[in-house]
């Protein structure tokens, strides 16, 4: 099977092109963000093979996987073919609703009856990556499904050896306050803090903490960064409003403790035993501080960690339910 994707979510996308399909991912010259290709810090198959945008047209595809709105109409351009119609096509959706459309009469907040763009079409599955999404997005017409995160096992590498918690947050300045990154100097007067992420050089200057008590690590590669966060004592997961992050449940499958808020996936995803959720920041500081003093307490946490997210968001798992809804989709 020849399936069409964007690279888009880059440690999403390394899950999926690890399936026995050939992955096409389109590239343009200036490998903006509609033709990234393959990427530079994520190890993909040969079978994810770069295709010119406008060479799309003479490739056969049989599955187009889509996982932003405006990739209808380029899968229309590059392809000449339309998705849900003349090609069968499946909508990823990544992220928990944002805001209601604008003539909805209701102010541009997150609300539960967000409207899918897909909501009036029954053509193109929505695959949601978390039941919380699901519940959320008001699909309409639209089939839907959830297939929850899978990642490949990066193994149990937990050191802890350093009393610091590690924070994944891209671009954290911009995502603000739906990430959580308002509450990463209250957090830091607890325990010292280490930002991974793209966009992060600016935060302690911005966020008015002291260097000392937060330090950034920029756009590591994957296997590199989580060398640097398996050596952190404890995993702070502060996001308010977003589908579960893939750094969460890869912090759980290196070994580590998790400290997160009670909010969206979260509190499926992390079994009491595997460290703290809360809504109340003090309680969430508190337990980081906590488990950064006590190394026998955070290793035996993240050992509970590791084992619930290896049994639920395994590879395998994640591959074989993609397998079973790409065959449904196809002729």
């Amino acid at each position: 099977m020849r399936v069409l994707l964007w690279h888009v979510h880059g440690s999403w996308a390394t899950s999926f092109v690890q399936g026995a399909h050939t992955t096409l991912v389109p590239v343009t010259p200036d490998r903006g963000p509609d033709g990234r290709g393959r990427p530079r810090t994520f190890t993909w198959p040969d079978r994810a093979v770069e295709v010119p945008w406008d060479r799309l047209r003479d490739e056969h595809v049989d599955v187009v996987v889509l996982q932003r709105p405006h990739e209808l109409r380029l899968a229309e351009e590059w392809l000449g073919r339309r998705p849900g119609r003349d090609v069968p096509a499946v909508y990823v959706e990544h992220d928990t609703p944002r805001r209601t459309p604008a003539d909805a009469g209701l102010p541009e907040e997150v609300v539960p009856n967000s409207r899918h763009f897909l909501h009036d079409r029954s053509d193109i599955p929505v695959v949601h990556v978390t039941h919380f999404n699901q519940l959320f997005w008001n699909c309409g017409r639209a089939p839907t499904t959830v297939i929850e995160h899978g990642i490949a096992d990066p193994g149990y590498r937990y050191q802890g050896d350093v009393p610091r918690a590690g924070v994944v947050i891209n671009d954290p300045l911009r995502r603000g306050r739906v990430a959580g990154t308002d509450l990463l100097p209250r957090l830091a007067e607890a325990v010292p803090i280490d930002l991974f992420g793209m966009n992060v050089a600016d935060a302690p200057r911005r966020l008015g903490v002291a260097p000392e008590s937060l330090w950034t690590f920029e756009d590591l590669p994957q296997r590199a960064m989580h060398a640097q966060l398996a050596r952190r004592r404890v995993y702070v997961h502060p996001y308010r409003w977003t589908s579960l992050g893939l750094a969460l449940i890869e912090a759980m499958m290196l070994g580590l403790p998790v400290v997160a808020l009670a909010a969206t996936e979260a509190v499926e995803a992390v079994p009491p035993e595997a460290g703290v959720l809360s809504t109340r920041v003090d309680v969430l500081a508190a337990a980081a501080r906590d488990l950064a003093r006590d190394p026998a307490r955070a290793r035996q946490a993240g050992e509970h960690a590791r084992a619930a997210a290896a049994d639920r968001y395994g590879l395998p798992r994640f591959l074989r339910d993609w397998e079973r809804l790409l065959q449904e989709v196809t002729p």
